[in-house]
């Protein structure tokens, strides 16, 4: 069993080492004002996660390069790559990107600093016809390899080829965030539902689910799932959670969540807890759906007018599950691609103090707007409702894709083209 963080924590911390110059976004009231500063860019890559070490020492993934790190130098050591990637001193055969899927989550263990392991999510093809794993390795001490690779999960599905569902692409829905808890020191493991119907609201079936284990993959003590389930599961009944992230002071955890074509979802986790999606046919009421997933319906292909939305599927069903989970907030019924989310914390950050960040990739569907932004949201104590504020940017908007605080009491956000931003408060 895991214990507690006592000696380390790997914390978002950047060193001051940056590659441009900075540009100031001015805010008014009690927001605070951001410099931004470039601190990584021109990668080839979707930057998907970013995980840090106190010194400004940061580990981040590429979705179709693999794992690399950055010293607080500015030098950039590639370490692991997915096969056929470029510049790697050593790839894996088993490792690939498709889609939606590749590496995407990476944490650091809360006892690094004694046991030098590091954890990534990635899609495999060691398990036909593929899968998702989380791979757990060791860091050389000189930072330039990693070594014993051991996969603590190995049976998180993923949708390997394009299906005879209008929106089957390889990859789609992959979830892939990893985070440990603050308090508790468990690995949180999150798990899209891959179109499949079944999967969400399956006992056994990895899909749509947040998972939370110990570092050689077990289940954690009180995760309290439904008599039946895979003792891994912390909630079930996730779309495609693509964040998560813990409240300063009751370290609760939070996902980001994308929605279908509306309601991209922010939501308080409890241990045991559904968050209503279901998207199998004969759900209330509904018919047969192509490939047996619902989760478009009722309109599978075509457009539909903002104001008809609310027909569609929801995403926290509470007819079929009065007791599921309700989200804090709904991006105002829209879908626009919310990614990662982190806690503000500081007297820094003024009214934004203990408020979360989410990330988003810019979707924008059937006359929604594209959302290249990142929001703020105050979210009540009961995790029932939120408010939102939409960040002033200080550089140009991208599709955002991870999002992190470091204890020096800054922000970093990465994006799909390559870059990492850092957003200092004033």
């Amino acid at each position: 069993m895991m214990k507690p963080i006592r000696r380390f924590l790997p914390c978002m911390l950047l060193a001051s080492v940056a590659i441009s110059g900075s540009a100031v976004a001015q805010t008014a009231g009690g927001t605070p004002t951001l410099t931004s500063t470039t601190v990584l860019k021109d990668r080839d890559n979707v930057v998907w996660d970013m995980a840090f070490l106190p010194d400004g020492t940061m580990f981040f993934t590429e979705r179709c390069g693999g794992l690399s790190v950055r010293q607080p130098s500015g030098t950039v050591i590639p370490l692991l790559g997915i096969k056929d990637s470029k510049g790697f001193p050593q790839t894996a055969a088993d490792l690939f990107c498709s889609g939606q899927a590749g590496m995407a989550g990476v944490a650091i263990d809360p006892d690094f600093a004694t046991n030098r392991l590091i954890y990534v999510y990635s899609a495999s093809s060691m398990t036909a016809p593929g899968n998702n794993r989380v791979l757990r390795l060791t860091v050389s001490p000189d930072l330039r390899s990693v070594s014993d690779r051991r996969d603590i999960v190995t049976d998180i599905a993923y949708k390997p080829a394009k299906s005879d569902h209008p929106f089957g692409d390889p990859g789609a829905h992959n979830g892939g965030r990893l985070r440990f808890g603050p308090a508790d020191g468990f690995l949180y493991v999150t798990t899209g539902d891959i179109h499949s119907g079944a999967a969400p609201q399956s006992p056994t079936m990895i899909g749509g689910k947040v998972l939370r284990i110990d570092r050689e993959g077990r289940a954690a003590p009180g995760n309290n799932p439904p008599q039946g389930f895979d003792p891994r599961v912390f909630t079930y009944g996730h779309r495609n959670p693509q964040g998560i992230c813990f409240r300063p002071g009751t370290n609760q955890p939070f996902t980001s969540e994308n929605g279908p074509w509306h309601t991209d979802e922010v939501t308080a986790l409890v241990a045991g807890g559904n968050a209503g999606w279901d998207p199998r046919p004969n759900v209330n009421g509904r018919g047969p759906c192509p490939d047996n997933y619902c989760g478009y319906s009722p309109n599978q292909m075509g457009a539909m007018p903002p104001a008809e939305r609310s027909a569609f599927m929801p995403m926290t069903d509470t007819k079929a599950y009065p007791n599921a989970m309700k989200p804090a907030w709904n991006n105002d019924g829209l879908s626009q691609g919310m990614m990662g989310c982190t806690f503000l914390n500081g007297p820094q950050w003024k009214d934004w103090n203990g408020r979360m960040v989410v990330t988003f990739t810019g979707i924008g569907i059937h006359g929604t707007p594209v959302g290249n932004r990142l929001d703020v949201l105050n979210i009540s104590a009961d995790g029932a409702s939120a408010t939102r504020t939409t960040v002033s940017l200080p550089m140009p908007a991208g599709r955002f894709r991870s999002v992190a605080q470091g204890p020096d009491g800054n922000m970093y956000v990465s994006t799909d083209t390559g870059e990492v931003y850092q957003l200092k408060p004033n």
